[in-house]
C-alpha cells in the first residue's frame, strides 16, 4: 500500500479504509507518523521497517519479507505500508515474489508518489504546452547507475526528469546534462521535504549550479525536477511554507528504529 509523499491528507480512500481493519502494518521510514496515529486502527500491531540507503538505521529487505510471512501465516490481515507510490522505486518485486512463493493472497493499492506531490505542491506541472509532453522517472543514486549513452539522451530530450533518491550524486546529474549539452532554457529544482510544513524547494540554471546550490546538504526525502517546466514555479508556486528552524532531532528521529523492533528486526541476523 502506498501511503503517499507526506502530506497526511494524500492518502487514499481506499488506504484508509484498509488500515481501519489491518491486524499488522509493516511500516516505511517515510510514512508519515500522522497517518500511523491517526487512520491505523488502534487494534493494529505497528511494525517499523524502515529502510535507509547510506546512513541510519536499514531494516534488511529479508527480514521484512519473513515478517510478511509471519504474520501472514497467523491469519492476520497485513499491510505493508511504503512511502509514495508502491510501483516507483520501492523494492517492491522482492516482496511479491516472496507473497507468491508462499502462496500468499495479497493486493496492491496505489498511492500518489513523491513526483506527483513535489511536483502539485510546487507549481510545477510535469508536462505543459511548449515545455514538456512527457516526464521520465530516474534514480542516480550511483555515480554509474546511468550510462554514458544515456546521458546524452537524457541531456537532449524534451521530456521532464524527475530524479528519486540523487540528491547526493546531484552534482554528478549535472555534470553529466551539461557536458552532454543539455540546453540552457531547462531549469533545475530540488524539493526537499516535498508536501510538508517543512518542503524547500531551490531552482537554478543547470550552468549556473555551482554558484547557487552546489554544496547544501539536503533532507532526505529530496526529488530533484528537470526541464523546461520548472520555470514555471516563480509563477504557480502556491504552498507557503515558514521560514524556520527545523530542529536537528525531529529528522534524526526519522532514521531511528523505535527499541520495541529492534528484536523483531533480527529475525533474520
Amino acid at each position: 500500500m502506498g501511503a503517499g509523499p507526506g502530506d497526511p491528507e494524500l492518502l487514499t480512500v481506499k488506504a484508509f479504509r484498509i488500515l481501519q481493519t489491518a491486524d499488522v502494518v509493516l511500516s516505511d521510514r517515510l510514512v508519515s507518523p500522522e497517518i500511523l496515529s491517526d487512520y491505523v486502527s488502534p487494534k493494529a500491531e505497528i511494525v517499523y521497517v524502515g529502510k535507509q540507503c547510506r546512513r541510519g538505521a536499514s531494516t534488511p529487505q529479508e527480514t521484512i519479507n519473513e515478517l510478511m510471512v509471519i504474520y501472514a501465516s497467523e491469519g492476520k490481515l497485513v499491510v505493508r505500508l511504503k512511502g509514495g507510490d508502491v510501483s516507483i522505486f520501492s523494492n517492491v518485486l522482492d516482496e511479491l515474489e516472496t507473497l507468491v512463493q508462499h502462496r500468499i493472497p495479497y493486493e496492491i493499492v496505489p498511492g500518489v508518489t513523491a513526483a506527483l506531490g513535489a511536483a502539485a505542491y510546487s507549481g510545477i506541472p510535469l508536462t505543459a504546452r511548449d515545455h514538456a509532453t512527457a516526464v521520465r522517472f530516474l534514480t542516480a543514486y550511483k555515480s554509474d547507475i546511468v550510462t554514458e549513452e544515456y546521458w546524452k539522451e537524457l541531456a537532449n530530450t524534451d521530456d521532464t526528469l524527475v530524479f528519486y533518491m540523487s540528491s547526493e550524486t546531484l552534482g554528478h546529474v549535472v555534470s553529466k546534462l551539461v557536458a552532454n549539452g543539455i540546453p540552457k532554457a531547462k531549469e533545475l529544482a530540488v524539493i526537499e521535504q516535498a508536501t510538508t510544513p517543512f518542503q524547500r524547494i531551490y531552482t537554478s540554471s543547470l550552468y549556473d549550479y555551482e554558484l547557487t546550490i552546489k554544496g547544501k546538504q539536503f533532507l532526505s526525502p529530496t526529488l530533484v525536477i528537470i526541464g523546461k517546466v520548472v520555470s514555471l514555479h516563480k509563477q504557480f508556486a502556491w504552498l507557503k511554507t515558514e521560514e524556520t528552524n527545523i530542529k536537528k532531532e525531529y529528522f534524526n528521529s526519522l532514521y531511528e528504529v523505535p527499541s520495541a523492533n529492534k528484536e523483531i528486526m533480527g529475525l533474520t541476523a
